[in-house]
């Protein structure tokens, strides 16, 4: 805080800067910033009497009673003038005022004490409670909260100081438990649990935050340590008070012992505090010229009107390709807006192509739309879906949820609260989602397509020309997509009349009996749209649609059209407007499934000379290689991978720092996999793909896009075989072998694909991929204890890596081969060794894989006992995970600070950090690593008198060892038995 009270209100350059004071923690005085002398501990006990009097006069009686009890010197009196005296000095004139033979402290401004700072935050905190403004009372709890700076009068001697000492610390652990409360009030409970778990190691008598933990750990699913907790405190309460639990703990148990429902849900679940409640407004805009469907806009408006009333309102429309449905739904949507104060939730679930929108996915986009930070947004579809549900609760919000794929799809993301209403449309009609109110959507009647089309055109032209506006819509299928398609067409070029328009499409439209039967008719409506486009704009159109993924950037398009950035952008808005194409955000862009799958046909049809095709996905490919390498080395500078890579002939993007490389990678993580997947069966492509994914390694690193990584590496793990290709083979073998050793439960698989890829790089004379892979097995072997076997391989990797002049990988196993020294007692050299990895990445600049070092060389100085360098050490490298997504080894990170704090005796600092690390760890890292963190929980618990709960934990982590055949079982089953916990 820069030697700066926390008071709030300091006052600007231009006002006079009288003193403000703090007693919640030492006793200290400022002017402006300025700190004032307050002397010696006598003297800052005069100071602290006065103020917490609040300008009420002290005797000099009533003084020397504070300072020194029934005791006082013999020259008291004297010493308490001295020491008024000398604060009189420090202070303005007028401060310290003399009365009647005694003192007072006058004159001071509002918010000049911080206690009466935090006595007025508490009440304001206190009536937006009362009012159900929980939000603001918990963020005003926190602000007053934070004016404590240590303990309340440190330093302060005297009887007076301990009795306010006592009475100031005890308001302020009320403050914290209400703050707690509403924490599981606003269902923020899962990270609650490491905070609740440190105080009551440190409050152990006080059931109140007992109470709280059983609530929060029983929240997050946790029932078993709940009750253990309870257990806890009965026998503590017993054996150190002869007195049993009070009667608020005794009845939780009961209700977490019958699972009341009530329990299961806080009453105000907002995972996150947010200053205001986020109105999402994500429809899409609805069309001016909407026409017809009037039957069906009354009956799903009368539908969605009946959501205050039901539990839920559920509408359905199914039908064809481009009949029609998103229109209709989002013009009732729109229409129903003011039903909807809360607001309109919006998804193309892209249900119609190869790979639809994951469920998961999409409620992450939709809790983050509904204002849910996303730290608080948990990893599973069924956490994320329960999530969402409560979010909703209370609010009135319309979900259109467009372009599903079949009620699987949908089922996570309905509401579920009354109130709420969803619109659906896919091309299934979803007779097995229960409850929902079922719309069959057919083509326009030949009234309501003429209408449409001439609300486009303009009655003048097609007045004229009616029987050729009836050939157009009859032409058209009376599809509404190609009815917009064609009438847009006319309507953009004054010179054409209605029966040009017709007689083009009965000469282009040899196939038009196939506008009648499912997609082919959508294809031939996109043939109109297609037909209108300039040359340059046709061939956009068509390779773009070649590339597989959710969606393009600009960057990326531009690479497979090999133009600049502008003339590429030009292009792309050109056939945004044609709606041929869509602009999913600034500088990214999507087709309709549709749309791509037409397109690519046109690329089969069109595309001369056909060998372009080929060279637009090689351009993207490179594009995406030469990217993710610079990617790889702007956080690893010197690292030789890069030299080791297939040459990309189409330059990449260039980043300033490793930030933006970092934001680059993940931002386009989905697409990268995509263009790697559909570049496996192509022999001439294979190399590259595989090395596009060998740099994308911090995608599976970090778990967030692992399941796809693994997937992809093995289809191309597949290719490369087929294709005889050792090198790819061997590659493709060391990005699984790293996959699976991160997985942390597939450790033998991971063994076996390290070892078959150091033969295949032997054979194909690959030597780096040999080192990586040697480094991999040395790393399965430590987790497997298999020392010898972990020593050889990460020997013989510094040597490998030491010869091809690849310093950061020579640091890596370094650090690696420290943990083997480490586990074999060998405890300075596996510091030496650390050191030593950590002190060459630092030299290189590595920011990511120093951190990696630090957290070597922080095991290596737990281990012999120099606890404060290893704390330093762990703090450095959790910063550095943090900031670059690396949850599971921030998590990792967590984990060891937590087995340090054991180590120094730190046990509630170890089970807060332990807790944090399981929910960190939560989907990723394996069951293995779950159970190293639990036991070292149980063993923090235990630590902390908390011995039911440790039970608890050590239970489930004896569970995951013996469902590996894991070594680490015996060591939890001797903490199981009865005299480990004696």
């Amino acid at each position: 805080m820069d030697g700066v009270p926390r008071v709030p209100e300091q006052r600007g350059p231009g006002e006079s800067a009288t003193p403000r004071f703090g007693v919640l923690g030492p006793v200290r005085a400022w002017r402006g910033a300025e700190p004032l002398a307050t002397g010696s501990p006598q003297q800052r006990a005069l100071l602290a009497a006065l103020l917490l009097r609040e300008g009420r006069t002290a005797t000099a009686s009533e003084l020397i009673d504070a300072l020194w009890g029934e005791e006082p010197p013999s020259q008291a009196l004297a010493a308490l003038r001295t020491y008024a005296s000398r604060l009189r000095k420090v202070l303005d004139p007028g401060i310290l005022a003399s009365e009647s033979g005694g003192y007072a402290i006058r004159g001071l401004r509002e918010g000049a004490l911080d206690v009466t700072v935090a006595q007025d935050l508490a009440a304001e905190a206190d009536k937006a409670r009362a009012a159900g403004d929980l939000r603001h009372a918990r963020a005003t709890l926190e602000r007053a909260l934070a004016l404590w700076d240590g303990e309340t009068l440190a330093g302060v001697p005297g009887p007076y100081a301990e009795a306010q000492r006592a009475r100031l610390e005890e308001w302020r652990l009320q403050l914290l438990e209400s703050r707690l409360d509403m924490d599981l009030e606003q269902g923020c409970h899962a990270e609650a649990v490491s905070e609740l778990t440190a105080l009551t190691a440190a409050h152990p008598l006080r059931e109140r935050l007992r109470e709280l933990l059983m609530l929060a750990l029983y929240r997050s699913g946790r029932q078993a340590e709940a009750l253990a907790v309870y257990a806890d405190t009965r026998r503590l309460l017993a054996d150190e008070l002869g007195v049993d639990p009070r009667p608020e703990l005794r009845e939780l148990q009961q209700r977490i012992l019958r699972a009341d429902p009530a329990l299961a849900e806080p009453s105000a679940p907002t995972p996150e505090p947010t200053a205001t409640p986020v109105r999402p407004a994500q429809l899409p805009a609805t069309v001016p010229d909407f026409t017809g469907r009037a039957s069906f806009v009354v009956e799903l408006s009368e539908v969605l009107a009946s959501a205050e009333g039901r539990v839920m309102a559920v509408s359905a429309l199914a039908g064809i390709g481009g009949v029609g449905k998103t229109t209709l739904a989002v013009h009732v949507a729109h229409q129903a807006r003011s039903a909807f104060p809360d607001g309109q939730l919006y998804v193309d679930l892209q249900g119609a192509g190869a790979r639809a929108a994951e469920p998961e996915t999409v409620l992450g986009s939709f809790l983050r739309a509904l204002g849910t930070a996303d730290s608080a947004i948990p990893d599973s579809l069924e956490e994320r879906a329960a999530l969402y549900r409560s979010v909703l609760d209370g609010r009135r919000v319309l979900v259109l949820l467009d372009n599903a794929r079949d009620a699987a799809q949908v089922r996570p993301l309905l509401p579920g609260t009354a109130g709420c209403a969803a619109l659906i449309t896919s091309r299934v009609r979803m007779v097995d989602l229960a409850g929902a109110h079922l719309v069959d959507l057919d083509v326009m009647s030949p009234e309501e397509a003429l209408s449409l089309f001439t609300k486009i055109v303009g009655e003048e032209r097609v007045a004229a020309e009616r029987k050729a506006a009836l050939d157009v819509v009859a032409a058209c299928g009376f599809l509404p997509l190609a009815i917009r398609i064609a009438a847009s067409r006319l309507a953009s070029r004054r010179t054409w009349t209605v029966s040009v328009l017709a007689a083009k499409l009965a000469d282009e439209r040899r196939r038009l009996d196939e506008l009648q039967a499912g997609d082919l008719a959508v294809k031939a409506t996109f043939e109109l749209g297609y037909g209108q486009l300039e040359p340059p704009q046709a061939r956009a159109f068509r390779l773009l649609g070649l590339a597989d993924g959710p969606d393009i950037s600009l960057a990326a398009a531009a690479a497979v059209l090999d133009l600049p950035l502008e003339d590429t952008e030009d292009l792309l808005e050109s056939l945004v407007d044609t709606s041929l194409l869509e602009s999913a955000a600034p500088g990214r862009y999507r087709y309709h499934d549709l749309v791509r799958l037409y397109a690519r046909a046109c690329a089969e049809r069109d595309e001369h000379p056909p060998s372009e095709r080929d060279a637009a996905m090689s351009r993207l490919l490179d594009f995406y290689l030469a990217t993710v390498a610079g990617v790889y080395l702007i956080e690893r500078p010197g690292d030789r991978l890069v030299d080791h890579l297939e040459r990309a002939e189409y330059a990449g993007l260039t980043f300033s720092d490793r930030h933006a490389a970092r934001e680059w990678l993940y931002s386009e993580a989905v697409s990268l996999l995509a263009c790697v997947r559909q570049s496996a069966q192509r022999p001439e492509m294979l190399r590259r793909a595989v090395d596009v994914l060998w740099a994308a390694i911090d995608l599976a690193e970090s778990g967030a896009n692992s399941k796809e990584y693994e997937a992809v590496a093995a289809l191309l793990q597949k290719a490369a075989r087929e294709a005889g290709d050792l090198r790819a083979a061997g590659r493709t073998l060391t990005a699984l072998a790293f996959v699976h050793h991160i997985s942390g439960s597939r450790f033998d698989v991971a063994l076996q694909e390290a070892e078959a890829a150091t033969e295949l790089a032997r054979r194909a004379d690959d030597p780096l991929t040999a080192c990586w892979a040697s480094n991999i097995s040395g790393v399965v072997a430590l987790y497997q204890n298999q020392h010898e076997e972990g020593e050889d391989h990460f020997t013989h990797a510094i040597e490998s890596f030491r010869a091809l002049g690849d310093r950061p990988g020579e640091a890596s196993a370094l650090c690696n081969l420290s943990r083997i020294h480490l586990a074999t007692g060998r405890t300075e050299s596996a510091v030496s060794l650390a050191r030593q990895g950590a002190a060459m990445y630092d030299a290189m600049g590595h920011a990511l894989r120093g951190a990696n070092g630090r957290y070597a060389l922080g095991l290596a100085l737990t281990q012999s006992g120099r606890h404060a360098e290893a704390t330093e050490c762990l703090y450095q490298a959790l910063q550095v995970f943090r900031d670059s997504r690396q949850r599971l080894w921030e998590g990792m990170t967590l984990f060891r600070l937590a087995e340090l704090d054991l180590a120094a005796g730190r046990p509630a600092q170890a089970a807060a950090n332990a807790d944090t690390a399981l929910t960190l760890l939560r989907g990723i890292g394996g069951d293995w690593r779950r159970g190293n963190v639990l036991t070292v929980l149980g063993r923090a618990l235990q630590g902390i008198g908390q011995t039911d709960r440790a039970q608890v934990c050590w239970t489930e982590a004896l569970e995951i060892f013996a469902s590996l055949d894991a070594p680490e079982a015996d060591e939890v089953a001797r903490l199981l038995q009865p005299t480990a916990a004696a």
